[in-house]
């Protein structure tokens, strides 16, 4: 298998190869063995409630995902719930963005290091994992990607008002995503400083990352009131650090080694002298200007010795691999560290948008190793990318199934409520310990039918929240009493944290006094357990 020079020659081509590879990446294993863990279950079940119900929610809790939920809440309604509804998303999303960056790099460097750039992407590891997740990280990755896209088109002088207005709006869909996707604005910056852009350039960027800001800071505002749902990131930690630190020195190096990247794409040497012992002029990927048509006083390149034609150099201000590649990568990173100082947030899906960076670094090395090889055998040119692409698949194969199974994830609602399913029986009542664990049933209630959850006082829908609100302990230890066998879902051992709650300790304490353990069971994180009440001792 060789890189074909005709596809090369099309940027359309070179974009939909790594989009089409990333969808059977992603569809491959797409349900995780009917398999939905707690962030996805958030998910699931803020999706199937009324878009009323949604925006009360959003008053109280998660307004910083407030336009995915709405966005899911509409393809839920259209489609119905299900796993592939829940992530498909995601995949297309991820997707699009291997198609972005397939065309930052063609259009940067040529068409081999926009390829490889878009088919890394997609073997990630952390995009592999989110490749299949039911929330916004990988939409923020495709919003980001665009705008990365519509900037380097600016910057190579194709930029018109609507070019703006774009990349103001992408930048703004990713902020309400997520507000952090903010970030990309710097990374942005330090991109144009690099690539010394005239101001014009700087100017109109400034006026459309300023609108895009000021649509988004209503949102961060507001959810600085809801800070409350990241108190389990913990403080920053030196150790916290080595992943980030990694992934820097790995984009460094392409961005040191790539630097030259292109040359033979540009200049046509791409081989050995031919058997008349003129320099080989023919492209590995096509024509000269595969990169993307240059500005008009570069396109036909400039008139020659005896009347050649000398091929097109680089764009005036088109920026290179590294200046685009490197901030996006490491301004994120960097950035959400500092954060982390002030508040932790340290998460690293956060910012999983900063690995596009990486991508085009991995595909500035893929690039030069062409440029490489290209030196010495053209057809041997044509099949390092495919042999490369061939053993990362390879060694990240026990990666890839991992990531695929259930036990890539904390837990699984769904075993917990097919496992509930099997164990209830008419007029049990239910107890979950945290609360957030009635996640189980908010996202299969017919797994419940015939119970009764007892600690239960206001719905999530009547509460506006995700997990409703629960009575008073007096009230729940009451109903517990009243109860001849009750079904706890919780947490399995090494999951489970200590219970802090008032209320939770109450549940505990009920159980280990006047019930005894019937069933016991630990299902992928989660953990089933059958009580039964003891007989009345004449104690209360």
């Amino acid at each position: 298998m060789t890189c074909d020079p005709r596809v090369l020659r099309r940027p359309l081509l070179v974009g939909l190869i790594p989009a089409v590879w990333t969808v059977v990446l992603g569809l491959w294993g797409l349900s995780r063995q009917n398999s939905v863990w707690r962030d996805e279950a958030a998910t699931w079940q803020v999706a199937r409630r009324s878009t009323g119900d949604i925006v009360r929610m959003l008053e109280h809790v998660d307004v910083v995902h407030s336009l995915y939920y709405l966005c899911m809440h509409g393809l839920f309604a259209g489609f119905g719930p299900s796993t592939t509804v829940l992530r498909l998303p995601s995949v297309l999303a991820v997707a699009a963005a291997a198609a972005c960056v397939a065309l930052i790099g063609h259009r940067l460097a040529g068409a081999y290091v926009g390829l490889g750039a878009g088919l890394a992407l997609g073997l990630l590891p952390a995009v592999q994992f989110y490749l299949q997740e039911g929330r916004p990280y990988a939409l923020v990755a495709a919003g980001s990607a665009v705008s990365t896209l519509l900037l380097v088109n600016a910057l190579r002088g194709r930029a018109r008002k609507r070019t703006w207005a774009a990349y103001a709006c992408a930048v703004l869909v990713c902020g309400w995503l997520n507000w952090l996707a903010l970030l990309i604005l710097p990374a942005h910056l330090m991109t144009l400083l690099w690539s010394r852009a005239p101001r014009g350039v700087r100017v109109r960027w400034a006026v459309a990352a300023g609108a895009a800001t000021a649509g988004v800071l209503p949102l961060a505002l507001f959810s600085l009131d809801q800070s409350g749902q990241v108190s389990w990131v913990p403080p920053l930690t030196w150790h916290m650090m080595i992943g980030p630190a990694i992934l820097l020195a790995i984009g460094g190096l392409g961005g040191l080694l790539g630097r030259r990247t292109g040359t033979a794409e540009r200049t046509g040497v791409a081989g050995p002298p031919d058997r008349t012992g003129r320099a080989d002029r023919t492209d590995l990927a096509g024509p000269p200007d595969l990169a993307g048509p240059p500005d008009l006083a570069n396109r036909a390149g400039r008139p020659g010795p005896a009347g050649t034609v000398e091929p097109p150099g680089p764009v005036t201000g088109s920026p290179s691999v590294a200046a685009v590649g490197l901030p996006l990568l490491a301004v994120p990173q960097l950035g959400l560290i500092g954060l982390s100082l002030v508040k932790p947030l340290f998460v690293d899906r956060y910012i999983l948008f900063s690995l596009l960076g990486l991508a085009l670094l991995m595909g500035a090395l893929i690039g030069r190793a062409v440029d490489e090889v290209a030196r010495r055998s053209r057809p041997a040119a044509r099949c390092v990318l495919p042999v490369l692409v061939a053993v990362a698949l390879v060694a990240l194969l026990p990666q890839s199934l991992a990531k695929r199974s259930p036990a890539s994830r904390v837990d699984d609602v769904l075993a917990a409520a097919e496992r509930t399913r099997q164990l209830k029986h008419d007029g049990d009542g239910v107890l979950f310990i945290p609360a957030a664990r009635r996640d189980t049933w908010l996202v299969t209630p017919d797994a419940f039918t015939g119970t009764r959850d007892i600690a239960l006082a206001e719905t999530p829908e009547e509460s506006g929240t995700l997990k409703g609100v629960e009575a008073s302990p007096a009230r729940v230890r009451a109903a517990m009493l009243a109860q001849r066998r009750i079904l706890l879902v919780t947490d399995a051992t090494g999951v489970a944290r200590p219970t802090r709650g008032r209320r939770d300790r109450t549940k505990a304490e009920v159980l280990a006094t006047h019930f005894t353990l019937v069933s016991d069971e630990r299902i992928r994180g989660r953990r089933v357990a059958v009580y039964e009440r003891l007989a009345p001792t004449g104690r209360g």
